[in-house]
């Protein structure tokens, strides 16, 4: 045992590496084989026991002594924390005498099966096989060094440089930085801790080096989360502690900025501890880091609550200013919560009893050419008017703030209607009792783990995610891990998204919670009920938009806290951690007895919940999977009743104005101004570097588009309700119930004569139900929520992704949904049809029925005068008469039109029927319109209607006939496959191919586009599907290439740009013509490995510090400059209707208004499109780009340099199109 603790010694802290946040869960996710692995580990064991040697000669060379004596160590039993991430432990830094805490088998949240115990004891054998090797080694060691102590260094010099020497260092460090402490490797030795006084860990310095890289910032982020925690649960002992733990270490330390320091001084300020504060300005002095102006404040708030002496006071503000910051900028810069504000006031006016608060920024005016005229404020008009008065606008605030603090809504289900049968009674019964136990079980086990974990505050470490559990009561973690189980499906789902929805949920909750601590609500409330004068009935119009009316009611109030948190994200991997953990719990505590549905099996409890195993193609992927018990009691119960997030729900009342990228949209629930993708955080950089007066057309575009009120078409939401409850109609988009699945086939008695394609028919089965399951759900909640809101007012809140495009914030039901979900909505202000608007509203239908797609709008009115007997007929009796709407392209929004045509058409005055109902005006192949327009591409121009025709043009047609000419040349030439695509070449087969062109489709994407539309026709030969799809997809470029001439020369110089970009290892960044700044988001992800008690959790990650993915970069930009163009011209679109009063929302390229405004909606949209690209904005791009990648301040360039601008000085050349042509095209939205 003495050689044992030797050895421990020996390896000291440095094999130990457990201080602070262990670095495990930042290695690379390693797939190797088994032998590989095998291979590997036995380079470790040999590696270890050169290194205990190498320690050893070292210390015999320092000192000629014969033994060396050490501190009493313990052998930790091998338990789960073998495989613990950085997240969950903290170990205080060079602690002298700590020992590690064993971890409890009740710590642990799944009970291993008895082939892991089996395997763990396999693995301790092993282990004390290696540990007695090393042991005797050791001691041989140590004999002869007594004997002849400096012969014997200078030979183990000679043989640890052995040719062998070099692999055994390169496994060391292999499994140093790849497996990290408790990683691969980890599996291998016990958990020995060397308590030598005085020693320090070594951390990896690699990662506290690179200031910039992605480790160092979660790290960073994960401390600062941890230390707010304490601050919000009023615990500075701890979070000051928290912050020792780093602060005492020389090299982690470097982990700390400024801001940690500062959350523990609001901490103490709070408490009113000066000496404290005092104690953390030295503190912060002693590492070299200089206060900034929060900490000045947080020190002035504890002077303000205490009524500190004039001298103390004036000594903080004198040193305030030697800093070279300003009293004013307090108020100007710093964000304060609760009662901050007015205490540091206080204490500045014991200094100077005179000081008022700064007056706030004069409002700054949008610049931008393309929007002088709506910014000008000689040409600013009242802002439209909402049709409810004050007090039915506070009413509504007040409904959706409740809804808001409940974090949650239950509602009824459409199913509702149903029948109740005795069986159904008896599961439900059941299943309130399963649930009333399960909730205690989780209960305990929530509270045993917590238990566990505080334990550790005592001995050495500190569980990371101890305070994450302690922010609200324990029966709201229970809440929402009740809620997460009664949503799961039958099919299971897979960890990480279950992981990732838990670990939001509380974080959602928290953020709730901290907004009510701050008073921070309060304030929104004060400002919201001045705010709906801007847009209530019966008040004074007013020259405000949203925004700036916000903004000035904010400036007003003056005191209170600030709208805007302190930032208090949390780290995307922390929310995972948290969020496996309460999964683990979960999984644990969860049982049912397994007799429950038959009392003929033994009566013991089984888990509700399974972890297993499955591929998605070549990766395995963990799911969790309800036992067939539970789901057949949940079946069986048949419940009526959805539990969704609130801001799953439309809002009741309109959205608070977007003033800054934190702030907008909902009342309490945390809303990004731009969605992202899990991890990354380059767009929110991005925005908050952007001047605020940039953001300004963007942020009222988005309040224009969430303003727009909405209601439900009450009599199509029934007619689709009782459709889906009678089984449902894939014809019309209503999904049939699992009821209607097909029937797997009958298994023969003996499994072993199921042949093949009894197998593929059974998975084929599985595939098809588990599709049905996701549709009919999908449905269930659309129209579940639609039928919530049936008889109130409702509102989107909007924000957009990284491009400008702009989506809804309720994920489920919006207009930009299915045919369905369509069809069921109406604005909920209604404007008379005016002389035009019934003619509209007979174009529009027909449009939805895709029938006269090729002829003029007077052809298509006249049609619909032909048909009025069908329209009238299908409005009448939808599901009894000849039922004409049902064979349409857009069967329930057509419905939807032919009632709204059959209630106009029978008034007494259709020019005077008000009309709730949206008329949409489409873009033609949009994407094209933008190159066409960028290259002033002639032909282009003509083909997507940018040019006045009679008829309009159909670039899909135009292409399919291009190509059929390029096949007849072939043909006759004798080229065999031209022979064979004689008749098959049509508008369906090329459309998709053309239309995802300008989107950066590949022609090996196309291709497969091609063999799915051929596939699809019957006669055609299946022996010649790939030849015919290769051949086809080639002439359609070919042919797109010969009519779109400067289109293809832009998409060249475009892609190029970005392939030199990315390679040059920057990721391609741009700004729209509306100031809005984009960066692409594709980086080579690396996947981090979170080690689970129940598995090991590979999280890709996307984040800024790793190398851009040069073909994603390249291949994108295109498709998303154009999308960006698109958003743009949308958003010019939306707000020069609002200045003119119109209603106007969009789905995307599709344009939505009353049929009284159309006219002049169509006018905006055309006029905004010229006045997009009449500015330079190929050569503003190539200017902003030079300007960002190339220095041009630098004398010398590198070689990548030199080729970029060579490339972005080269702008593609443009043609003859005039670009005002537009103005006169009837078709180019219609």
């Amino acid at each position: 045992m003495a050689l044992l603790r030797l050895r421990a010694a020996l390896l000291g802290p440095a094999r130990l590496r457990g201080a602070g946040i262990p670095w495990s869960v930042l290695r690379n996710y390693s797939s190797a084989s088994a032998k590989e692995k095998a291979r590997r580990n036995a380079i470790c064991e040999r590696t270890e026991l050169l290194e205990v040697l190498k320690a050893r000669v070292k210390q015999l060379q320092a000192s000629n002594v014969p033994e060396v004596t050490v501190n009493k160590v313990e052998l930790a039993p091998l338990g789960n924390d073998k495989y613990q991430d950085p997240l969950r432990k903290v170990v205080a830094p060079g602690a002298a005498e700590e020992q590690p805490a064993p971890r409890g088998r009740d710590e642990s949240p799944a009970r291993p099966s008895s082939w892991v115990e089996k395997l763990k004891k396999e693995m301790y054998i092993r282990q004390l096989k290696v540990e007695r090797k090393l042991s005797i080694a050791a001691s041989q060691l140590a004999r002869e060094g007594q004997a002849k102590a400096k012969a014997k260094a200078k030979k183990s010099q000679k043989s640890l440089k052995s040719p062998k020497a070099p692999k055994a260092k390169v496994a060391a460090a292999w499994s140093q930085s790849h497996a990290g402490p408790h990683g691969v490797y980890a599996c291998r030795k016990p958990r020995v801790a060397a308590v030598k006084e005085g020693a320090k860990a070594q951390w990896p310095r690699r990662v506290l080096e690179h200031k910039d890289s992605s480790q160092y910032k979660i790290l960073q982020q994960t401390i600062q989360s941890s230390l707010e925690c304490f601050l919000f649960l009023q615990q500075p002992e701890e979070a000051e502690r928290f912050l020792l733990l780093y602060h005492s270490s020389p090299v982690k330390r470097r982990l700390l900025s400024v801001n940690a320091y500062n959350i523990v001084m609001r901490s103490w300020a709070r408490k009113g501890c000066l000496q404290r504060i005092n104690q953390l300005f030295s503190m912060l002095e002693s590492v070299g880091l200089r206060p900034s102006l929060d900490s000045y404040a947080a020190a002035l708030e504890c002077m303000g609550r205490n009524q500190s002496s004039t001298k103390a006071v004036w000594r903080c503000v004198q040193q305030l200013k030697n800093d070279g910051f300003h009293v004013d900028e307090l108020f100007q810069k710093c964000l304060f919560e609760e009662d901050e504000k007015e205490k540091v006031l206080r204490a500045i006016r014991i200094v100077q009893p005179n000081y008022e608060l700064p007056p706030p920024p004069k409002p700054q005016t949008c610049k931008s050419s393309l929007l002088q005229d709506f910014y000008s404020k000689e040409k600013m008009v009242p802002y439209p008017k909402l049709d409810f008065t004050v007090q039915e606008l506070q009413e509504r605030f007040q409904q959706q703030l409740e809804m808001e603090l409940e974090n949650t809504v239950t509602i009824e289900s459409v199913e509702s209607t149903k029948p109740l049968t005795p069986q159904a009674i008896k599961a439900r019964k059941l299943l309130a009792t399963l649930r009333s136990q399960w909730h205690d079980s989780i209960l305990q086990a929530l509270q045993k783990s917590k238990h566990s974990m505080s334990k550790l505050k005592t001995v050495s470490g500190y569980n990371i995610l101890y305070p994450y559990l302690c922010l609200m009561p324990d029966e709201e973690y229970v809440g929402i891990m009740l809620q997460i189980l009664n949503a799961l499906s039958p099919q299971g789902e897979s960890l990480a998204v279950l992981a990732r929805e838990l670990g939001s949920k509380i974080y959602n909750r928290y953020i709730t919670q901290r907004k009510l601590r701050s008073r921070q609500l309060e304030k929104v409330q004060e400002v919201y009920e001045e705010y709906i004068h801007l847009l209530a009935k019966d008040r004074q119009p007013d020259k405000y938009l949203p925004r700036e009316y916000w903004e000035k009611l904010v400036a007003e109030a003056g005191f209170g806290p600030s709208l805007n948190l302190k930032d208090c994200s949390w780290p995307y991997m922390l929310l995972m951690r948290l969020g496996m953990h309460m999964l683990e719990l979960l999984v644990q505590a969860v049982k049912v007895p397994r007799n429950i549905l038959n009392p003929h099996l033994e009566p013991r409890f089984i888990p509700v919940l399974y972890h297993v195993y499955s591929f998605h193609s070549s990766w395995q992927v963990g799911l969790i999977k309800p036992h067939p018990i539970f789901s057949q009691i949940v079946s069986d119960a048949a419940e009526t009743l959805l539990t969704f997030n609130s801001s799953a729900i439309p809002m009741l009342c309109p959205p608070v104005p977007w003033t800054s990228p934190h702030f907008g949209a909902f009342v309490l629930n945390d809303t990004k101004l731009m969605r992202f993708v899990d991890g990354a955080v380059q767009h929110q950089l991005l925005l908050e570097q952007c001047p605020p007066v940039n953001l300004h057309p963007v942020l009222d575009a988005l309040n224009q588009l969430g303003n727009c009120a909405w209601k439900i078409n009450q009599p199509v939401l029934d007619i689709i309700i009782s459709i889906f409850n009678d089984k449902g109609n894939e014809k019309l988009d209503i999904p049939p119930p699992i009821s209607e699945a097909p029937r797997p086939p009958a298994a023969p008695s003996n499994s072993s004569t199921c042949n093949k394609s009894q197998k593929h028919e059974l998975l084929l089965c599985k595939k098809k139900t588990a599709e049905m399951h996701s549709l009919r759900m999908d449905a269930l909640y659309k129209l579940s929520i639609a039928n919530y809101v049936r008889d109130k007012v409702f509102w989107f809140p909007h924000n957009m992704d990284f491009r400008g495009r702009t989506y809804p914030c309720p994920p489920y039901f919006n207009h930009l949904g299915n045919d369905v979900t369509r069809a069921i909505l109406l604005f909920a202000e209604g404007k008379p049809l005016g002389p035009k608007g019934l003619d509209w509203l007979k174009i529009h239908l027909i449009n939805l029925t895709g029938l006269k797609k090729k002829n003029a709008l007077q052809e298509r009115l006249e049609y619909a005068n032909e048909i009025m007997e069908e329209i009238l007929d299908s409005a009448d009796h939808p599901l009894t008469g000849r039922k004409w709407w049902m064979n349409t392209d857009e069967p329930w929004q057509a419905l939807a039109c032919c009632m709204e045509i059959a209630k106009a058409s029978r008034s007494p005055d259709p020019a005077a029927y008000i009309s709730h109902f949206p008329v949409h005006q489409d873009g033609s192949c949009n994407g094209l319109q933008h190159y066409a327009a960028l290259g002033r591409d002639l032909i282009g121009a003509m083909s997507v209607n940018l040019m006045p025709c009679s008829v309009p043009q159909d670039v899909y047609s135009a292409v399919a006939q291009q190509v059929e000419e390029f096949r007849k040349k072939d043909a006759e030439q004798g080229v065999k496959i031209a022979q064979v695509l004689q008749g098959f070449v049509s508008r369906k087969v090329v459309k998709q191919t053309v239309m995802t062109v300008v989107y950066g489709v590949t022609r090996y994407g196309g291709r497969l586009q091609m063999e799915k539309r051929l596939k699809e026709i019957d006669e055609f030969p299946e022996e010649y599907l790939w030849e015919a799809s290769h051949y086809l997809v080639k002439q359609v470029f070919n042919g797109i290439k010969e009519m779109f001439s400067a289109t293809r020369d832009i998409q060249n110089w475009l892609t190029e740009s970005a392939k030199l970009i990315a390679q040059s290892g920057r990721t391609v960044e741009w700004v729209t013509p509306l100031g809005l700044p984009i960066v692409q988001p594709y980086y080579r992800s690396r996947s981090t490995v979170l080690n689970c008690s129940m598995q090991n959790l590979s999280v890709k990650t996307s984040n800024g510090n790793q190398k851009p993915d040069t073909v994603k970069q390249k291949n994108a930009f295109p498709p998303n400059f154009i999308h960006s163009l698109d958003s743009t011209h949308m958003m010019l679109t939306a707000l020069h209707c609002l200045r003119q009063g119109l209603t106007f929302v969009s789905v995307h390229d599709c344009y939505w208004t009353h049929a009284l405004t159309v006219d002049v909606m169509n006018q905006i949209c055309r006029q905004q499109f010229v006045a997009l690209h009449s500015e330079k904005i190929l050569q503003d791009l190539s200017e902003f780009m030079l300007e960002k990648y190339c220095s041009p301040g630098r004398e010398t360039r590198a070689l990548w340099q030199k080729k970029l601008m060579e490339q972005l000085s080269n702008v593609p050349k443009t043609g003859k199109f005039n670009l005002k042509k537009v103005m006169d095209s009837t078709y180019f939205f219609s």
